[in-house]
């Protein structure tokens, strides 16, 4: 199992043991596992979270 992969299930489970429930429960869970799913993509290399978060260059 890739890591990303991992960190999808684990951003998700947290995510429901937080909200425990209900719309906002369920977009915390998304949130969550969105986050947990790019961390483990960074740390399998499949993509570079530095290049989204560095803003353009001006000049």
């Amino acid at each position: 199992m890739k890591t990303s992969t991992l960190g999808l299930f684990a951003g998700l489970l947290l995510g429901v043991a937080a909200a425990a429930g209900g719309f906002t429960g369920f977009l915390i869970a998304i949130v969550l596992g969105l986050i947990g799913f790019v961390l483990g993509g960074q740390r399998d290399g499949d993509f570079d979270v530095t290049t989204l978060l560095r803003g353009r260059g001006r000049g």
